[in-house]
């Protein structure tokens, strides 16, 4: 079904980070062991019930799976594509006989099962806080995966388009992570006033970590704020809005690699 290349691509891009774990699985995890134990344990006594029924530690899990997902789903297809051009190996794979779609897909599927890794890693620190109970697990697996996927194309754009190592940062740090942060990581849509609701909407974060959240917990922010009409398909709704995102998003990274864009300076 693949062919010898891409096999051989995904699997380099995979080793780049499996053979490296105290740099690409630990940070993560000693990270959001500090946010359960600050926000979670610390805090989360002192805070009530975001939405009836959920403490405020089980509130957080979502989201934090979600930037931790994104966050190195991004960082992985971003640093890959940029190493590459900065040393100038990059054109062995340019050279190869892979099609441009099979050279996307390699580094768009090694870079999303980093970013699915650290989010099965987040939620099992989040487990040993809290019980967790999955409601929804195919949406929940369909959602991860699409989620990943579009950061890992994303990434790509990233690597591409940056002119030093500065600028992944800046990315990441600057532009995805104060993304997340107004989410609704850590409150509920339903404690904005009206207008700052439809505000949030215009944040893309806000239908990935509400989806999850929806596949984890079974709750959504959507079902609650949407119109009546579009309530009980809300979650579907914002699923297949990031399926297409994601497509858009891969078709560009194949039109990049066609043109030669940043890869032949």
């Amino acid at each position: 079904m693949f062919s010898v290349g891409f096999r051989s691509l995904f699997r380099r891009e995979l080793l780049r980070f499996v053979r490296r774990p105290k740099n690409t699985f630990m940070p993560p995890a000693i990270t959001n062991v500090l946010y359960f134990a600050v926000f979670g344990v610390i805090l989360g006594g002192r805070i009530d019930e975001p939405v009836p029924g959920i403490g405020y530690i089980l509130f957080l899990i979502p989201g934090l799976v979600v930037l931790g997902t994104i966050s190195n789903a991004f960082e992985n297809a971003s640093f890959s594509i940029f190493h590459g051009r900065w040393n100038e190996y990059i054109h062995e794979t340019l050279t190869s006989p892979l099609s441009y779609v099979e050279m996307v897909f390699a580094y768009v599927a090694a870079s999303a099962v980093r970013g699915l890794i650290v989010g099965v890693i987040i939620a099992i620190i989040g487990r040993l806080f809290v019980p967790i109970s999955v409601e929804n697990g195919l949406f929940l697996v369909a959602t991860m995966i699409v989620v990943a996927a579009l950061f890992s194309g994303l990434g790509i754009i990233g690597g591409l388009v940056a002119r030093d190592f500065d600028d992944l940062t800046v990315m990441n740090q600057f532009i995805l992570r104060p993304l997340v942060f107004f989410g609704a990581v850590f409150y509920s849509l339903t404690m904005l006033d009206p207008l700052w609701q439809y505000v949030s909407l215009l944040n893309p974060m806000v239908y990935m970590v509400d989806s999850v959240r929806y596949g984890l917990l079974g709750y959504s922010d959507m079902l609650e704020i949407a119109p009546a009409a579009y309530a009980a398909v809300a979650p579907l709704l914002s699923l297949a809005v990031l399926t297409a995102l994601t497509a858009v998003v891969l078709a560009i990274d194949v039109y990049l690699f066609k043109i030669g864009y940043g890869l032949t300076d």
